[in-house]
């Protein structure tokens, strides 16, 4: 009876354990979602409590200070564009870089690896200056320049990885048939690459959207702030207005929180398809 006993009091352990963990990861969400409800002084008296009522002051408010119309179409714009040209130029290089295997081609593949240990601080400096040089300083291109620059090494790696498990007879076929090679990319190579196309679509949207650094040192003209610069403008070095920045915070999660929720599935299918590929 003991023995039967043990497994159960193990696995009992194991489940207050994960519980506990997942708490402990929700309480920063719960301690922002319900102070964005309360007034200052509310915060400031009991920040762990839930609001007295639900009052959208708060939401209204930092809606119209920080302009959130302009700011999140700002972000929206230099997310969606940078992950277009990071899919696009990722996928076809390392399809390229996969089925060329040579001297050349390995050599390409490892300076995008190499450069992937390279800090963002230590091109800063740098990178302002060649944007400035170039004239798109305090623009949307140079941000989302900049974006599919530094974010183009993970991609091509993730896909150089995944394009080796798509079989050859597969593009054979489709050459065969008189397709050509373009064709066989986005017809036949990039369609089998859809669990990487969404993985590397997750991480480099919550990089971007959430980034603060790179729009800071860029982007000067408040009607180019995306929403991280908009939130920061809230805290000064006398007035720190936590009211409206939790409200915005919550503003700002929530279209990533969907996004999230909604590529989840795919993500869930990709993988199991590719345990039953045999």
């Amino acid at each position: 009876m003991s023995k039967v006993l043990r497994p159960r009091s193990k696995l009992l352990a194991l489940e207050i354990l994960l519980i506990a963990l997942v708490i402990l990861f929700l309480l920063p969400f719960y301690i922002v979602f319900s102070n964005s409800f309360k007034s200052m002084s509310d915060i400031l008296l009991d920040s762990m409590g839930l609001p007295p009522f639900l009052d959208f002051n708060n939401y209204i408010r930092a809606w119209e200070k920080l302009n959130f119309t302009l700011v999140l179409k700002n972000t929206l714009i230099i997310t969606a564009v940078s992950n277009l040209f990071l899919l696009v130029f990722a996928s076809m290089a390392a399809y390229r870089i996969a089925r060329s295997d040579n001297r050349f081609t390995r050599g390409i593949f490892s300076l995008f690896v190499a450069s992937m240990v390279i800090p963002f601080q230590a091109i800063m400096i740098p990178l302002v200056k060649v944007l400035n040089t170039a004239g798109i300083v305090n623009t949307l291109t140079g941000v989302i320049v900049s974006y599919v620059g530094l974010g183009v090494s993970m991609t091509l790696f993730l896909y150089h990885g995944f394009v080796k498990s798509v079989p050859r007879e597969i593009e054979e076929a489709a050459t065969v048939d008189g397709c050509n090679p373009y064709g066989v990319f986005w017809r036949i190579v990039f369609p089998l690459l859809k669990p990487m196309t969404v993985t590397t679509l997750m991480l480099n949207t919550l990089w971007i959207w959430n980034d603060f650094m790179l729009p800071l040192i860029i982007l000067q003209k408040t009607s180019l702030h995306t929403i991280q610069l908009a939130i920061n403008s809230l805290f000064g070095e006398y007035l720190k207005q936590w009211d409206m920045a939790l409200a915005a915070l919550v503003m700002g999660i929530a279209p990533m929180i969907i996004f999230f929720l909604f590529l989840q599935r795919y993500v869930i299918e990709g993988i199991s398809a590719g345990a039953v590929k045999g």
